[in-house]
């Protein structure tokens, strides 16, 4: 039989998915030469990761299985009540019963580049989504909790099938005729939750990308329109942008 040269073994372990990585083992355990034995221990900590994270994951189904008599369980979650600029926006997710997108967690742990892998591998695989928007004049207008209700409600109205279901990050949403189990840190508790996160933070990070393309001087691009020093500098400089709650900055002009 052929010895396979180490960096072709190395190779092969670069184009070997999780799930490959037990026969990848197998396969080169048995050779003695101090270079493979080094790519086998790769493989070996990177099949611990993946099973430490199947874990993980199927401990963020647990509301999930709690309620698996219903047939649509819909996670909801927000993301900009904070920011000083631009809309708030919240996320529905209904996800498959034998969901296993691994990775999903509270959209603030997960980097930029993980939440954009996420957001695809959650809009192809979901059984349907929903986006809801409350600008910055309905935030002054009605207070920003208001406004994160009536966006969440909008984003659950899009979704057909309509869920049965609804596990709310924290909050219980008035108007609402669905069943809702608010739980706290939701996002980080509940597979749906945490993935309804995700596609309102990347949403809504997109779009302050857009509004920094007009309005470069507020550096929407990096603060998202959070309070950053730069960000509260410029406001103080060049005044509020059309995006910019009047309520939220006050104490700055």
């Amino acid at each position: 039989m052929e010895v396979r040269k180490i960096g072709e073994i190395k190779e092969e372990l670069k184009a070997t998915t999780e799930t490959e990585l037990q026969q990848f083992i197998q396969k080169y355990s048995t050779d003695e030469r101090a270079g493979v034995k080094t790519v086998v221990n790769q493989a070996q900590k990177r099949l611990e990761k993946y099973e430490k994270e199947l874990l993980r994951i199927d401990a963020l189904k647990i509301y999930e299985r709690k309620y698996a008599d219903y047939a649509f369980i819909c996670g909801v979650d927000e993301v900009g009540r904070g920011p000083l600029a631009g809309p708030v926006v919240a996320g529905a997710v209904i996800l498959p019963k034998d969901c296993n997108i691994l990775y999903i967690n509270d959209s603030k742990k997960l980097s930029e580049k993980k939440r954009e892998e996420l957001y695809d591998v959650i809009m192809e695989q979901a059984v349907v989504t929903g986006i809801g928007m409350a600008s910055p004049a309905r935030i002054d207008e009605i207070n920003i909790l208001q406004a994160t209700y009536e966006a969440m409600r909008e984003a659950i109205s899009k979704l057909d099938p309509q869920p049965d279901l609804l596990l709310n990050d924290a909050v219980t949403i008035p108007e609402v005729d669905i069943y809702q189990v608010p739980i706290i840190k939701g996002d980080a508790k509940s597979i749906s939750i945490g993935a309804a996160s995700i596609i309102a933070k990347v949403t809504r990070d997109r779009l302050m990308v857009e509004y920094d393309k007009v309005m470069p001087e507020y550096g929407f691009a990096s603060n998202k329109g959070y309070g950053s020093a730069a960000h509260i500098a410029a406001l103080k400089k060049y005044g509020a942008s059309p995006i910019h709650r009047q309520s939220f900055i006050h104490n700055f002009i």
